[in-house]
């Protein structure tokens, strides 16, 4: 029997076995594809956009460079590590089609934010990320198993089985992580609700004899809205069809054209099609991402509109919270209720999401209301504020967890805190502990952090930029549980360890 076993082997289930595989935990996974090469997760095809804090949850677990190498990225993607103050962000993407302007991101209004390798967003491809990770799972001891399908689920209060075909597969967890149409959704009886489609979307890889008739960029038309991507042939359209065409057939070339055509305005012609698919707008979550024995991450617990490119950044997040968590529930040192923090803290971030996607949707309605509601946030989009109120909700610098405090970093994703020897936080953060910086000259809690060093790592002395803290406790996947002024209370110090780490005695 496994500690877990993961369905899907895509990015979020590639990315949470690495965390269990780090924590030291035998993991699972099984994978539906029998290999994991595809056109759709290749470049062109398969480009995402990672947000910044995705790309630092790479780099915390020391993967960021072989990231942005089989991303085609420069080692240096432009921010100056060392600096010190923070550099403009490089892009900020667009809300509903309107390209945002960088240079309106008010640093001043984003108090926690240092410099690091990881400040900026990566624009990569599905084939890069999942073989860096499956690289990565290989040397934690991960096992990875294609070609398998699963038909089935059974629980019970030691363990949950999967079945697929003639074997069966147990574990003492299950996490789904199977996509949008989740298989283990289905079959563990989580309630998906939400709102239904307002458009199909179309991705296609086609030869137009007369590409120049489409405007480069994004563009927002009268009818929806339409794409031409930088490689050749790359074009994306949004049709305001209700989603009716959606998966209901396969789009031919004349559809594809007509549709093109009609939301362009243009008489581009389509000379040939080599790939094309659909998707919609639909917005749906699970009520909750935990039943009895089985979880579920990413798309299996939500799906939305690709606008924005949040659904990968949302996955990860998920497992970079559900990993070391669960990790702790399986070797038995959890404090109680840790593993409910999961939804509670998940759960409100993913209907967020839900939500910004549907307002996107909402302004770009080919009707006088979502004209209306377009001018109004060109308007906003124009100022310092409503840029860097953009910024913030695209890159993950707004998701602040509710842990009780009234301290303002508490619950946050912990900046790259330095010390002045040089050593930076996510360097100790890539062992998967949860990490005790003590900026205070006496060490005071040099103590209370051994009592648990398997699952906490202490470090000491003056930083680059304390920000006015005597001592900051950061969890496993960067977020941090306490911070205490210059004078520390070590009683302070030693309840938020117990409540996120585990008494020393467990």
């Amino acid at each position: 029997m496994h500690d877990v076993v993961i369905v899907g082997a895509g990015p979020v289930g590639l990315f949470l076995a690495c965390e269990l595989g780090l924590a030291g935990c035998s993991v699972l996974v099984l994978e539906r594809e029998p290999e994991p090469g595809s056109p759709w997760r290749a470049d062109p095809l398969g480009m995402r956009g990672l947000s910044a804090g995705s790309v630092e949850a790479f780099y915390r677990r020391g993967m960021l460079r072989p990231l942005l190498t089989a991303s085609g990225v420069p080692d240096d993607p432009g921010q100056d590590p060392d600096a010190d103050e923070p550099s403009p962000p490089r892009g900020v993407g667009h809300f509903a089609g309107m390209v945002l302007d960088p240079a309106k991101v008010d640093l001043a209004a984003l108090p926690f934010r240092l410099p690091g390798p990881a400040m900026d967003g990566v624009l990569t491809h599905l084939e890069a990320v999942e073989s860096v990770l499956s690289e990565r799972a290989s040397r934690l001891g991960v096992e990875i198993r294609r070609g398998v399908t699963v038909s089935a689920v059974a629980q019970d209060d030691e363990g949950v089985v999967a079945h697929a075909g003639e074997h069966a597969y147990a574990a003492r967890w299950l996490v789904g992580c199977d996509g949008g149409r989740s298989t283990v959704r289905g079959l563990a009886g989580f309630a998906f609700v939400g709102t239904e489609p307002q458009f199909t979307g179309y991705v296609m890889l086609a030869t137009a004899a007369d590409p120049d008739e489409l405007s480069p960029g994004i563009n927002l038309t009268p009818t929806g809205m339409y794409l031409r991507m930088p490689t050749e042939g790359h074009i994306g359209v949004m049709d305001f069809d209700g989603g009716a065409f959606d998966r209901s057939r396969q789009p031919t070339l004349d559809h594809l054209q007509a549709v093109l055509r009609r939301v362009s305005g243009t008489d581009v012609t389509l000379s040939d099609v080599q790939l094309a698919s659909t998707f919609t707008d639909r917005a749906m979550q699970t009520t909750t991402y935990w039943l009895g024995r089985v979880l579920l991450a990413g798309d299996a617990a939500h799906i939305h509109s690709p606008l924005g490119g949040q659904g990968l950044n949302l996955g990860i997040g998920d497992a970079m919270n559900l990993g070391w968590k669960l990790a702790a529930t399986v070797h038995g040192h959890a404090p109680e209720g840790l593993l409910d923090t999961y939804t509670r803290e998940r759960h409100p971030v993913g209907a967020g999401v839900l939500d910004w996607s549907r307002a996107q949707v909402a302004a770009m309605r080919p009707d006088p209301h979502g004209q209306a509601i377009q001018g109004v946030v060109r308007d906003l989009l124009g100022t310092r504020d409503g840029t860097t109120y953009v910024f913030e909700r695209t890159s993950g610098a707004s998701i602040r967890y509710d842990l009780g405090s009234e301290q303002p970093l508490v619950g946050r994703n912990a900046p790259d805190l330095r010390l002045e020897d040089g050593t930076r936080l996510g360097e100790l953060l890539q062992d998967g502990r949860g990490v005790a910086l003590d900026f205070s000259t006496d060490r005071r809690l040099r103590d209370a952090a051994k009592d648990r060093r398997s699952r906490l790592r202490y470090a000491a002395g003056k930083a680059k930029n304390d920000l006015g803290l005597g001592a900051v406790l950061i969890r496993p996947d960067g977020i941090v549980a306490w911070a205490g002024e210059r004078d520390v209370d070590r009683k302070a110090f030693e309840h938020a360890a117990d409540q996120w780490f585990g008494n020393p005695g467990t």
